[in-house]
């Protein structure tokens, strides 16, 4: 019998043929597989050791974390109790019973709702900075700026609201106070240094390189010593400086000065052309840098400038080396409890998820930045 009987063959007028998926073995998930992980013989033993070591370490974690987990206990004796033996799984009931001092640390508990609406605020914050197709975007900028110092009012008090002192902030509260106000400020100061290291002016440049230099060759846990103990020695008598906000200062200009040379690495990668053409224009030099030069070498100097965000945000749990309490020091203070001691293993990996999650989301955006913004293609 004809195989062409059987099977009529398709013709199609010119420009009336279908567009038809590629062979499955070309394109889509088994291609990809076929390509990446089973290409020559030494990949297939790479992804076969891959999945027997995965296969070795996922499920006894998956047990730990969720299967054997306990959520709901008195102490940790009653969470062991709960398993199936002792130590089988995770005693979330610790974290739980702690979550509140977790987020606020010690901020008084009927004033929370002020802290509250400070993250609400947070979120309204960076919608227009980070999503340029933001309703009413140009008015919200202004709100940006206000922000840090609505949030420092809430916070802190005066002004109708009751004063809280700010040795009683800790926790998640105290990271995002000193992270968000590290990155919002650290980043005009140092392009601002950067432009000052590259000046013509001799001056000028020396005291950004002095300024530059003098901070990146001394460790941050030596600055927040100076600025918990020695920076009194250097006021009038009887002058009280609050120890958050000499931390804030630090933090900021240690930050600022990696700022700058990620910023003076961006401004060196452009091509000179682009200075004889805002030359050419008639462009003054703060327009120049305005309108030609900064916004391009912030574009190349997206990943550094990330970089050294995602570093400041981690160097917060330095702070618990001047006694304050961050997440880390509040769960280690937790863990002096007798009734939860020995959840160590609890309490620094929901810390460190917490940590990983934000820095996480950080470095996606900075990719979907580069991608947004590549103008090579």
């Amino acid at each position: 019998m004809n195989d062409n009987a059987a099977t009529p063959k398709q013709e199609h007028e010119p420009g009336t043929h279908p567009n038809w998926p590629a062979p499955i073995l070309t394109s889509g998930p088994i291609a990809w597989i076929r390509d990446n992980l089973f290409s020559s013989p030494f990949n297939v033993i790479l992804t076969l050791l891959a999945l027997w070591v995965l296969w070795i370490i996922i499920p006894p974690i998956i047990n730990w974390v969720f299967i054997e987990a306990i959520w709901s206990a008195t102490d940790r004796k009653d969470c062991w109790a709960q398993m199936s033996e002792p130590e089988a799984g995770a005693c979330w009931a610790f974290i739980q019973s702690r979550l509140s001092l977790f987020i606020y640390g010690f901020y008084p508990e009927a004033e929370r709702w002020r802290v509250n609406l400070c993250f609400v605020m947070l979120v309204l914050f960076l919608l227009p900075i980070l999503w340029d197709k933001c309703p009413g975007r140009k008015y919200l900028l202004w709100y940006c700026i206000a922000f840090p110092f609505i949030a420092a009012w809430l916070l802190i008090g005066g002004f109708g609201l009751t004063p809280v002192p700010t040795n009683e902030f800790g926790g998640i509260m105290l990271t995002f106070i000193i992270g968000v106000t590290g990155i919002f400020f650290s980043l005009p100061i140092g392009v601002a240094l950067a432009l000052g290291r590259i000046s013509s002016m001799p001056a000028l440049s020396t005291l950004c390189v002095i300024f530059i230099e003098f901070i990146r060759g001394v460790p941050l846990i030596a600055l927040l010593f100076v600025a918990s103990t020695m920076l009194n020695y250097f006021l009038p008598p009887g002058t009280t400086f609050d120890l958050l906000m000499r931390v804030l200062i630090m933090v900021t200009l240690f930050s600022a000065a990696y700022i700058a040379e990620v910023v003076r690495g961006g401004l060196q990668a452009m091509p000179r052309g682009q200075y004889e053409a805002a030359d050419a224009l008639g462009l003054t030099y703060w327009q120049a840098a305005r309108l030609i030069i900064l916004p391009q070498a912030l574009k190349i100097s997206i990943p550094g400038i990330v970089n050294t965000f995602i570093g400041l945000y981690k160097d917060t749990t330095l702070v618990i080396i001047i006694g304050m309490l961050d997440p880390l020091g509040i769960g280690r203070a937790a863990l002096a409890d007798a009734e939860w001691a020995g959840l160590a293993r609890e309490v620094y990996l929901f810390i460190a998820v917490f940590f990983f999650l934000c820095c996480f989301g950080m470095s996606r955006y900075s990719l979907y930045l580069e991608k947004k913004l590549h103008t090579g293609h």
